[in-house]
């Protein structure tokens, strides 16, 4: 599913703009450093759209949650306790952005991905037609599951997430996301059997069983 992560444009800023690691950057971000604010946001703007395609499939607004997970995030930045856990403090804000979106699309009761004549473009090693059907009837099925059900299910199965990062992601225990994604890992399974397009990716084997032995 990777191939279909759609990046939205990028700065022209040098790749030399700032050295340093992002507990650094954070610092220099405080003293007010020119290059901190452009680097930040070239280090870190990928990760945060991966993990909002994953969690919300093709979506209009997407380049404008990306833009809204960072002003979340400027603004909050001069409060971060710990500046080396810079990454997974904005995976953490990523969440809530995506999360409040599943929220008032269900409300409005707008749909999750786009029509297939209205895909993004992907490069010419893109996956098939059969990848692409079976991967908007995924997100049809995600859409049935109750928001942090769905979050916990995309930042594990399909970002690829330990554990550990899906519970901090997601500010719970371990032990609370690991009964998240059982419920997630059921709630789907059925749900996907009424699919006819995702029997054979069943059929081949899941990847959520049990989420302690993962």
């Amino acid at each position: 599913m990777s191939a279909l992560l759609k990046l939205v444009p990028r700065p022209a800023v040098p790749r030399d703009a700032f050295v340093g690691d992002d507990a650094a950057l954070v610092h220099a971000f405080r003293r007010g450093d020119p290059g901190a604010l452009a680097t930040l946001y070239d280090r870190h703007a990928d990760h945060v759209h991966r993990v909002l395609y994953r969690i919300l499939g093709f979506d209009h607004e997407l380049a404008d949650l990306h833009h809204d997970v960072f002003v979340r995030a400027l603004g909050s930045l001069p409060k971060l306790e710990d500046p080396s856990a810079l990454k997974g403090w904005l995976t953490m804000i990523t969440v809530h952005v995506a999360r409040s979106s599943i929220t008032r699309r269900r409300r409005r009761k707008w749909l999750w991905f786009l029509p297939s004549d209205e895909l993004p473009e992907v490069p010419s090693s893109a996956p098939s037609e059969e990848v692409l059907d079976a991967l908007r009837a995924t997100y049809a099925v995600l859409d049935t599951l109750p928001a942090e059900e769905r979050i916990a299910f995309a930042l594990r199965f399909i970002d690829g997430m330990e554990l550990t990062e899906v519970a901090a992601a997601c500010g719970t225990s371990l032990a609370t996301i690991k009964r998240r994604l059982a419920r997630a890992g059921a709630r789907f399974e059925a749900e996907a059997r009424r699919h006819p397009v995702l029997e054979p990716w069943l059929e081949r084997g899941t990847r959520w069983g049990n989420p302690s032995d993962r």
